[in-house]
């Protein structure tokens, strides 16, 4: 553990912005002999799946949690104990995550909240290629996991409820670690050829997916037989590009992917089941020259997908419908490098290079009740199922979600539930 005075302390009200979608900022306080140096990164943060705590890698291997909302004790002036906490892990932390994710079926019957039980699991990955357990709520490290021989770079629950742990590193493996033995029954997943920038779990804990950084592969893996799927090919693109990031929808029917050409970066919409490239969002980023993309999320309704990039802390698109709805300022003075969506959505919290981390006001959208039935429908049936049902036309593409224009601009016109409602009409 690490002293109050070394983890720093974020100011719980608003900061002073212009921005009016900046909820608040976390600002460290560096010791002097700290300022200036590298290390200060914040790679990777998340929120506990009840959406109680929040968790943050501020750099020179400190991780902190706070209790969630922040400005829940306003005007206490520091007479309630909130029960943050912070971890020295010894090394520059890379990846994190909450866990175990409860089901859907779990979170649906019961209202729990973590602050009551008596455990809950942070994980972090370091430089080093360890990876640390730790229970939040009592603040003692779990367990040690070893290895990987690089940086482990990110780190995954699935949300099955189980003790299961999915890791993936620049030594070019992912691993999926059994916490329930303490680690030590481990399953290996070789395939790539260079560092692995990111990795994600279906909803239906069925499939991994992960993007190589420099090798141009976007491998699916199956979490049920631990074997290689497929590679989903980067299509139209022929030069020399680089992958970064990776994010499953909600519903487990669409893989988003970020890759990089050397002139523009680009988003590419997948059918994980039919290796289809079923949209591109590049247009807008075309404009902005050799601005990186960091890290994608799909917002947890599934109709929103926040992006961050080198040149603004954060854009978030609907690919549905409207194209992009929202963007931060420029700001290349404290980039972006993580994002995460609080699980009841509303929030997104942003990583940034000089350690620091924004809460962003997410845009409210309502969804409507064909794409509710659309994601609970996805949920558990396969793109083959519902292609062999009898549907009309129409409604079978909008449950494959290949109504979405294959080449997303800025601003679309078209609506796929008007469609799909009038022709049900």
């Amino acid at each position: 553990m690490c002293s109050r005075e070394n983890r720093g302390e974020p100011p719980p009200p608003p900061p002073t912005s212009t921005d009016p979608a900046l909820l608040l900022e976390l600002k460290t306080r560096r010791p002097p002999s700290l300022l200036e140096r590298a290390g200060c990164e914040t790679w990777s943060v998340d929120f506990s799946p009840d959406g109680a705590w929040f968790a943050w890698s501020m750099g020179h291997g400190i991780v902190w949690v706070v209790a969630w909302p922040l400005d829940s004790v306003d005007g206490q002036d520091g007479e309630i104990d909130r029960g943050d906490k912070s971890f020295s892990c010894g090394h520059p932390v890379w990846g994190l995550a909450f866990g175990p994710r409860p089901s859907k079926s779990q979170r649906i019957g019961g209202k729990a909240s973590s602050r009551g039980s008596k455990k809950l699991l942070l994980a972090t990955g370091l430089e080093t290629g360890v990876i640390k357990i730790w229970n939040v709520l009592t603040g003692e490290a779990v367990m040690d996991l070893h290895g990987h021989e690089g940086v482990v770079r990110d780190l995954v629950f699935p949300q099955n409820g189980m003790l299961m742990l999915i890791s993936s590193s620049r030594d070019k493996t992912l691993r999926i670690w059994d916490l329930a033995q303490k680690g030590k029954k481990v399953q290996v997943l070789s395939g790539h050829k260079d560092w692995i920038s990111s990795c994600c779990v279906s909803s239906d804990c069925s499939m991994i997916a992960s993007v190589g950084r420099f090798d141009r592969m976007v491998c699916l893996w199956s979490l049920r037989s631990y074997t290689f799927i497929k590679n989903l090919t980067g299509g139209t693109h022929k030069t020399l590009y680089l992958m970064s990031s990776c994010d499953f929808s909600p519903d487990g029917a669409m893989l988003a992917t970020a890759a990089f050409s050397g002139s523009s970066w680009w988003i590419d919409l997948w059918d994980p089941y039919t290796a289809e490239k079923l949209a591109t969002l590049a247009d807008y980023f075309e404009d902005y020259g050799q601005n990186q993309i960091s890290a994608i999320q799909f917002s947890p309704n599934g109709l929103n997908l926040s992006i961050v990039t080198d040149d603004r802390a954060l854009r978030i698109w609907e690919p549905g419908k409207r194209g992009m709805v929202m963007q931060t300022k420029r700001d290349r003075e404290s980039n972006g490098l993580c994002c995460n969506y609080h699980p009841q959505g509303g929030v997104v919290a942003t990583g940034t290079r000089d350690g620091h981390v924004r809460f962003w006001r997410a845009p409210t959208v309502v969804p409507s009740l064909c794409h509710l039935c659309r994601s609970i429908l996805r949920h558990s049936t396969s793109t083959y199922q519902i292609e062999a049902l009898p549907l009309p036309k129409r409604i079978s593409e909008y449950l494959t979600y290949r109504t979405i224009p294959e080449r997303l601009k800025t601003c679309c016109s078209s609506s796929d539930d008007e469609e799909w409602e009038s022709h049900t009409v």
